[in-house]
């Protein structure tokens, strides 16, 4: 096995993503609080997806918190698999870290000019950095 690093190294990329989704639930909160007043939408007229879909106009913030509780959960939880299995190493601390700035580059895309193309590409490579993760995780374990 590689050599292992501090465990509580890992915790940090959590961080990241932990404040990245306080951030963007701040923007989320902000683009509908100032909608709702602009627009003067009654709470109860969005108390459904489907209403919300229909009444806001800028729903970028919102489909960007949503995706932060997608991908990112397996990313949480191989994370925890990762410490509690002792393969805190420089190859998983940089495929956690990969992961996690890919998401923030992602989540910049989605909550500005969320131009798809360049979206998906982050989306993606972001997805390829967790599955990396997760074989070298699967590959730790089977070894024993």
């Amino acid at each position: 096995m590689a050599d292992t690093m501090d465990a509580r190294l890992m915790f940090l990329p959590v961080l990241a993503m932990v404040a990245l989704t306080i951030a963007v639930w701040l923007r989320m909160f902000s683009t509908r609080v100032g909608e709702m007043k602009r627009e003067r939408i009654r709470m109860q007229d969005v108390a459904l997806s489907a209403q919300s879909a229909l009444r806001f106009a800028d729903t970028r913030a919102a489909d960007n918190f949503r995706n932060l509780f997608e991908l990112p959960v397996l990313f949480y939880m191989a994370v925890v698999v990762a410490v509690g299995t002792v393969q805190v190493t420089m190859a998983t601390l940089a495929l956690a870290w990969a992961f996690v700035i890919l998401r923030v580059v992602h989540s910049a895309i989605q909550c500005s000019y969320n131009r798809v193309t360049h979206r998906f590409r982050a989306y993606f490579a972001a997805g390829v950095a967790l599955w990396s993760l997760w074989i070298v995780l699967a590959v730790g374990l089977l070894r024993g």
